[in-house]
């Protein structure tokens, strides 16, 4: 469970990655592309930050994470001048990709189309009997 002081700390760190990695990737030349911070979890000494970010079209998310990853010194030192008055430390921060709108375009999407269990039951597999 998340103490208040963590979440206050994840809260200002999403509020100002995502300025800050969209100022980044604009200054890399990556266009046509939408980039968010949907979470940010932070350890209970205030150490560690994973964030999680979420970009569209997700076919490009790996090449973000590596942009993202290339320009981590640059990310670091502009949250730690914004947060510097909030933050004794900055925590390490750890990119990852949020890929749970894909996994549920992938359900509707099974809902919608040809696999769809509710109008096809024979897709699901059948329970055994003991």
């Amino acid at each position: 469970m998340e103490t208040n002081r963590q979440k206050k700390v994840a809260g200002v760190l999403q509020r100002d990655l995502v300025d800050v990695i969209q100022k980044a990737l604009m200054e890399a030349g990556v266009k046509n592309i939408i980039v968010s911070v949907s979470k940010v979890n932070v350890t209970t000494d205030l150490s560690q930050a994973k964030v999680y970010i979420s970009v569209f079209p997700h076919d490009k998310a790996s090449e973000i994470l590596k942009e993202v990853s290339a320009v981590k010194p640059f990310i670091k030192h502009e949250i730690a001048n914004r947060t510097r008055h909030q933050l004794r430390r900055m925590p390490e921060l750890q990119f990852y990709i949020d890929d749970s709108l894909e996994y549920i375009d992938g359900i509707d999407k099974s809902l919608k189309g040809s696999e769809d269990p509710i109008q096809n039951p024979d897709l699901l597999p059948r329970r055994k009997k003991s």
